[in-house]
């Protein structure tokens, strides 16, 4: 297994950067703690752009928005997903697992669905200010979730779901009289969903069409640390809303557009901020130092599409676009899938517009199990 060096202090502090480098000038991307709980987890989302809020809902709901669950075609389903990650670091062994399920409980009772994410990233060796070697860890991250959604009407649903997550990078260990400790939190998720048939008349046709939109708000929940009285950072706290249409072209064709738009609920100063959980993330939205035009560039967005023939073979594709100052990630996606009776496969592949980024040519691998 291959070993990263990391000296002690900056991995306590910080533990990630959402943001690369941008070779353009200032940088003023948000940190948090934990940002494992952002990554795209499936490869259905993976090939359209990371968009998932207003999908037609399925098991990956738990990630993108519990809400929707309710409204689920299928009773009940199971997938498990794995991606390889930053792999264009030249880091083979930092991998993310995500395995979600749900099932419906009748029309009324509502629907329940949990996940869980794991994340290895792989050992780490620590080292002192002079660089010597004072320990070594399998550093790894994870989250268990466990949700419920209803129908508040025939088109529209809400879901709830509570979470636990660990962030475990030292091992607890000792540094010069520094004591280290796993991060710790709960948080919560909320989310709204919609849904309606209509017919788009396109001459010489009618196109029956489905129009969904979503709102979900997730990760709320307490500041991490990791030492006992060191500095607590806000985890990424994150409202989501977008919405799509699917066009059924004909018995066996059909095409869907989505669109995601995302802000981090986070001072823009970012996750070490000394204020209250609520006070920062209502602050969130008018506190940058750029002004209103700043605040905007802290929403990123994404695109995504897909063709569907027969529901037994899908492509994908889609768009991410961050602002340069606050972040920089900027992709394309492309995706497959395949579906046959319960069992489907998913493939996704990610194409950074950025020179040398990490995410460069990041893979996406879903399997899945659905029940009628």
């Amino acid at each position: 297994m291959r070993s990263h060096i990391v000296p002690l202090g900056l991995l306590i502090t910080c533990a990630y950067a959402q943001a690369q480098s941008n070779p353009a000038g200032q940088i003023r991307a948000i940190t948090t703690a934990v940002p494992f709980l952002l990554i795209c987890p499936d490869a259905r989302s993976g090939g359209m752009a990371e968009t998932g809020v207003a999908l037609p809902p399925n098991m990956y709901s738990m990630h993108w928005n519990v809400g929707a669950l309710a409204l689920a075609e299928e009773r009940g389903g199971i997938a498990f997903s794995y991606t390889p990650w930053l792999r264009a670091l030249g880091i083979g062994d930092i991998n993310h697992f995500y395995l979600p399920g749900y099932a419906h409980l009748g029309e009324k009772a509502g629907t329940i669905g949990a996940s869980m994410t794991f994340f290895s990233l792989g050992r780490i060796e620590f080292t002192d200010n002079a660089g010597i070697k004072t320990g070594e860890y399998d550093a790894n991250e994870f989250s268990f979730s466990a949700g419920y959604s209803r129908l508040l009407a025939s088109n529209l649903s809400a879901g709830v779901a509570l979470k636990y997550i660990q962030s475990n990078l030292t091992g607890a260990t000792t540094v010069g009289g520094l004591t280290t400790q796993p991060g710790r939190s709960v948080a919560g998720d909320l989310g709204l969903y919609y849904q309606k048939d209509f017919t788009l008349k396109v001459r010489p046709q009618a196109i029956p069409t489905t129009f969904r939109w979503g709102v979900s708000l997730s990760n709320v929940g307490a500041k991490m640390a990791y030492t006992a009285s060191g500095q607590r950072d806000f985890i990424p706290t994150n409202l989501r809303l977008g919405y799509s249409f699917t066009f059924k072209i004909d018995d066996f064709n059909s095409f869907t557009l989505a669109n995601d738009y995302n802000k981090l609920l986070v001072p823009s100063a970012g996750g070490a901020a000394q204020v209250p959980l609520l006070e920062g993330m209502f602050k969130s939205f008018g506190d940058a130092r750029g002004g209103w035009r700043e605040e905007l560039s802290e929403i990123y967005w994404s695109i995504g599409a897909e063709y569907d023939y027969n529901r037994l073979f899908r492509v994908r594709g889609g768009f991410f676009y961050e602002d340069p100052m606050k972040g920089n990630r900027r992709f394309i996606t492309l995706g497959a899938g395949i579906h046959f009776r319960r069992l489907g496969l998913d493939l996704a592949y990610l194409n950074s517009l950025v020179q040398n980024h990490p995410l460069q040519n990041t893979l996406r691998f879903t399997l899945y199990l659905s029940w009628q």
